[in-house]
């Protein structure tokens, strides 16, 4: 029996009649899917590995061990790896009890190739997010930041993809982002995902450094190229040569560094302070910036040609409100590992945490659900409002302030009543439709409220 290399396969198809096999086979790769046939099951199962990123296909009636017994096998190795059962009439009722037992998906005999393509690719799809979800968390588990990239929200699986897809590519890349959002996690990864991974990833935060310095830190100087210049100093820049440099807080960086930082970008070259020498660099830059520096009003005295050069690239982080799907998966990635860091139980979560984690619109981002994370973990009184929750944020409209002290208001009122709708509008004196344009307004889920029996 040959040796087939799974980690070039996308479908594993398991059938004993050779001709169906092979026909089989043949349909997905027109199809553009990458498919391996097996003919038996022990034959798959020699090959398989928890790490196997496609789909098995099988026939339900074999010799040996029959295709249920498979996907137990299967399932028992890894439960996430999707199976596809194909049955003949005779064998439906087993295939419907294998999907209660967690099978992807069954196809009657006699199906059209298109069919079995299409449901494939559907499988490829989840089983390509739950293995990406895996390589972010063995990522992540020096670092809990880095978990800011699991997710299954569009936005998050577009970004995953394209850092993939530009690691290895020497591009510069501009990340924006608010605060919070991972900005150095999406630089971190382009570095160690790429062929630069063994160089030096040099980070600098431009607005964390005084214009007075920031110069030489960026550039270095020769000895005696000012006072106190006592011995020569390699600028962050040059250090990172080969590597990966990250400008943190672009948009912070003074106007002086912008002009020499541009013709460093354009020649990829340095003369550091105090020489006349121009030293090759083999640079990499990431920038990163809270502000959406294409927009001439909040670019401000930022130079519109380094954003330009900058801007071969742009990374857009989405916020954790544009993907509260992604919420309650990152908050259980974030309790279990605060609960194992601190020696704690895993939490039991009340009704008052579900609901802050559905309702909060995380201003912080995924450093602020890091942060409840942990004090969960603690048990300490996570079920508080955070400190402004009442009055709003600094930097609100005065419109804004008060329909968030209006939303509070109302999470209280139903709070003390159970999710009453009756008792709740007469505790707040309003007309009952007035009662839900407001929680639909302010994104207020009242059954969330609604008494434990």
């Amino acid at each position: 029996m040959s040796l087939i290399d799974l980690s070039a396969v996308d479908i594993a198809f398991v059938d004993d009649d050779e001709d169906l096999r092979d026909a089989n086979v043949q349909a997905l790769q027109l199809a553009g899917l990458r498919a391996a046939p097996f003919a038996s099951a022990m034959e798959l199962l020699e090959h398989l590995r928890p790490d196997f990123g496609g789909v098995v296909v099988t026939d339900v009636r074999m010799p040996g061990m029959n295709g249920i017994e498979l996907f137990r096998h299967i399932r028992a190795l890894d439960a996430d790896i999707p199976v596809v059962i194909i049955s003949g009439h005779a064998d439906i009722a087993m295939a419907v009890e294998a999907m209660t037992e967690g099978a992807y998906d069954f196809i009657a005999k006699p199906y059209a190739g298109e069919r079995l393509a299409e449901t494939v690719r559907r499988a490829l799809e989840k089983r390509s997010l739950v293995m990406e979800n895996r390589r972010l968390r063995v990522l992540a588990a020096g670092d809990e930041s880095e978990s800011a990239l699991i997710g299954e929200t569009p936005s998050i699986v577009r970004l995953r993809q394209m850092i993939r897809d530009l690691a290895d590519i020497d591009v510069d890349v501009l990340v924006l982002g608010e605060t919070g959002t991972g900005k150095e996690v999406v630089a971190s990864l382009l570095h160690r995902l790429g062929r630069r991974r063994g160089r030096p990833f040099v980070a600098l935060n431009c607005g964390a450094l005084p214009e007075s310095v920031i110069e030489s830190e960026l550039f270095g100087y020769e000895a005696g190229a000012f006072t106190g210049a006592q011995k020569k100093r390699i600028g962050r820049i040059e250090h990172s040569s080969g590597g990966t440099l990250f400008l943190d807080e672009l948009e912070s960086m003074p106007v002086s560094a912008q002009v020499k930082l541009l013709r460093v970008l354009e020649a990829r070259e340095i003369a550091p302070l105090g020489s006349n020498e121009l030293r090759p660099l083999d640079l990499r830059v990431v920038a990163a910036t809270k502000t959406d520096l294409a927009d001439p009003a909040a670019r401000g005295d930022f130079r519109a040609d380094l954003f330009y050069r900058l801007n071969v690239v742009t990374m857009r982080i989405p916020p954790l409100r544009e993907r509260r799907r992604d919420v309650p998966l990152l908050f259980a990635h974030f309790v279990a590992r605060a609960a194992r860091k601190y020696g704690r139980p895993p939490p039991k979560l009340g009704r008052a945490v579900e609901r802050h984690l559905v309702e909060n619109d995380w201003a912080g981002n995924v450093r602020e659900l890091v942060h409840f994370a942990e004090r969960v973990a603690l048990g300490l009184d996570e079920a508080a409002p955070p400190v402004g929750a009442a009055t709003g944020r600094p930097g609100q409209s005065l419109p804004e302030r008060l329909g968030a002290i209006e939303a509070n208001l109302i999470r209280e009122a139903l709070e003390r009543h159970g999710g009453d709708v009756r008792a709740t509008i007469e505790a707040l004196g309003i007309p009952r439709k007035t009662f839900y344009d407001k929680l639909a307004r302010y994104g207020i889920e009242r059954a969330a409220y609604e008494s434990e029996r």
